[in-house]
């Protein structure tokens, strides 16, 4: 590992073991009480608690961005599945492509409204994958040595999409290009960049910030960033 990932990375833990970004209400209620299943549901503000909005789309990674060529991509699908899949980027390609607008919401508190993206869907992946009953979680690895993991059940939702364009232009390298995914309910850090393997499992395995103290299940608007 290199001195620069280090360094990020000892800073992320240290923001988790503060607590960083978390308002005062989510310090005094605490993650037990904010995640209490017996709690009313109220309807969620476009900007989740804690966030505030920016301009552009800051650039965050572990110090690696990976340079892989469309020639050389490949989207490897596997595990509980009846139909596991390696995609090459013609592949890719010639799945049905879909363009989707949503907001996108980093741990760091930052968040951009109406990002444009186009991709694959992650529902037509579904549909072709097949995956097993007894498949109920996703692993993501990505070409940077990242990984993060997310229940099938947040997966399996119409704005979850493997994203190649982002407001119209090719997704940038910095950004997770030539592939990355989009899942617009949770955290960022749970939307891979540079993705190329996707697991079906039975049970759950956190991922690299999920063993660092940041939250398994990520969710914006319960305040959800650490562990």
């Amino acid at each position: 590992m290199s001195e620069p990932k280090e360094r990020l990375i000892k800073k992320k833990e240290e923001w988790a073991r503060e607590k960083r970004g978390l308002t005062p209400q989510a310090r005094e209620e605490g993650v037990s009480v904010r995640h209490n299943p017996s709690a009313p549901s109220l309807e969620k503000p476009r900007l989740p608690p804690g966030q505030h909005i920016v301009k552009g789309f800051p650039v965050l990674d572990l110090g690696i961005q990976p340079e892989v060529p469309l020639e050389k991509w490949s989207l490897d699908v596997h595990g509980i599945v009846e139909n596991p899949v390696t995609w090459d980027w013609q592949d890719f390609m010639a799945q049905p492509q879909v363009s989707l607008v949503s907001d996108f919401h980093c741990v760091t508190t930052w968040s951009t409204f109406d990002n444009r993206w186009e991709g694959v869907s992650f529902k037509h992946l579904l549909d072709v994958v097949r995956p097993k009953p007894e498949a109920k979680h996703v692993l993501f690895t990505s070409h940077d040595g990242y990984s993060t993991n997310v229940p099938l059940s947040v997966l399996n939702d119409a704005d979850v999409l493997i994203a190649h364009r982002w407001n119209g232009q090719p997704l940038a390298r910095e950004h997770g290009g030539p592939v990355r995914m989009v899942i617009p309910k949770r955290y960022a850090w749970k939307s891979a960049k540079w993705v190329k393997e996707m697991v079906f499992l039975a049970k759950d395995r956190p991922g690299f910030w999920e063993v660092r103290g940041y939250s398994n299940t990520a969710d914006p608007w319960m305040e959800d960033r650490y562990s």
